[in-house]
């Protein structure tokens, strides 16, 4: 074993007011674990969605029927609430998890060199959308799972995700300014899909709050609209998000755009025909859980893939420094 370092006074004192410079001074991240930090943080808030579904699903919404307690009596699930206690307790302790992963993304970026001020924002923001989150959550249980804010619930996940995203594309950047790779018409294609996918998250969540899935077992009140009217609605904007994705891919190889936003594109699309799929089969098949379940996860994928797309449309090059070029003295001279 190595020798622990001593910890001065000082040492102490300077890691107290400033923890994130005090880590930073001593530390710096290959690009690679920053890279992997930014990743864990949107993996982890794609799993929050996915497992907040779960409670929703296996009716467990009111398992803790308080918060920030469990219990009047007691913080934790206890074994007579069963299942359903457990899961939704659980679900409570991943936020916890999600904290560490965006905690390590705002370490890593802060003590990257150069520091970034860029991405350490970035990962600012994550934390307080989850701080957030995690007090609606709370207003989401105390209303008795009232569908408008569980939709609110949602769609605040889904903005931390586009966040996590956006860090996870810087990562891999440099600071420059951002050069078009393609013409303006594009771009504009390009934004009208991403509204029109974000309209497709937004009028899904109304079709959650108008189905059968309230999340939990009591009498659980639901948004007064005919459930499959809204369905065949946000089935137009499948198509129309479908439709806008295969016209950009065509337009991207007719104006001979770089493969990324090529690549990238059809992704979108593969990932939009696979949700589709997930999406019919659920429907025609009363909502089972696990569909359901897969559709949300689903609804993530192709959200952080749309945002890929949007991202792609642009780079930020490197800077390479001046070669300092040969002195006088250097340069031989003919007698």
């Amino acid at each position: 074993m190595g020798r622990v370092p001593k910890v001065t006074r000082a040492d102490a004192t300077a890691f107290v007011r400033n923890p994130l410079a005090f880590i930073a001074e001593r530390w710096t991240p290959a690009p690679g674990t920053v890279q992997r930090a930014a990743l864990a943080a949107l993996v982890m808030s794609v799993v929050i969605v996915v497992t907040g579904g779960a409670v929703r699903l296996t009716g467990s919404g009111l398992g803790c029927p308080t918060w920030p307690k469990c219990t009047e009596d007691s913080i934790t699930a206890t074994s007579a609430m069963g299942m359903h206690g457990a899961i939704e307790f659980g679900n409570r302790m991943l936020t916890y998890v999600l904290c560490a992963a965006v905690g390590w993304a705002i370490i890593a970026a802060r003590s990257q060199k150069p520091w970034r001020r860029s991405l350490t924002r970035l990962g600012w923001a994550q934390f307080w959308v989850v701080m957030g989150n995690a007090v609606l959550g709370g207003i989401v249980v105390l209303v008795g799972l009232n569908p408008y804010t569980v939709a609110a619930h949602f769609l605040l996940s889904t903005a931390l995700i586009a966040v996590a995203t956006v860090m996870w594309q810087r990562t891999r950047e440099s600071d420059t300014a951002p050069r078009p790779l393609v013409g303006k018409a594009v771009q504009q294609l390009v934004w009208v899909m991403v509204v029109a996918t974000v309209l497709l998250i937004a009028v899904g969540t109304v079709v959650t709050g108008a189905g059968p899935h309230a999340g939990d077992s009591s009498d659980v009140e639901r948004m007064p609209l005919n459930w499959e009217n809204v369905s065949r609605l946000h089935a137009v904007l499948a198509w129309i998000v479908v439709t806008l994705t295969f016209a950009l891919w065509f337009v991207l190889k007719a104006v001979a755009a770089p493969k990324d936003p090529l690549d990238r594109t059809r992704d979108l699309f593969l990932v939009l025909l696979a949700q589709g799929v997930i999406g019919y089969v659920q429907y025609f098949t009363d909502l089972p859980e696990v569909l359901v379940g897969a559709h949300m996860l689903g609804s993530c994928l192709v959200w952080i893939a749309t945002l890929r797309v949007l991202l792609s449309l642009r780079e930020r090059p490197e800077v390479m420094a001046d070669m300092p070029g040969p002195s006088a003295e250097a340069v031989p001279t003919r007698a």
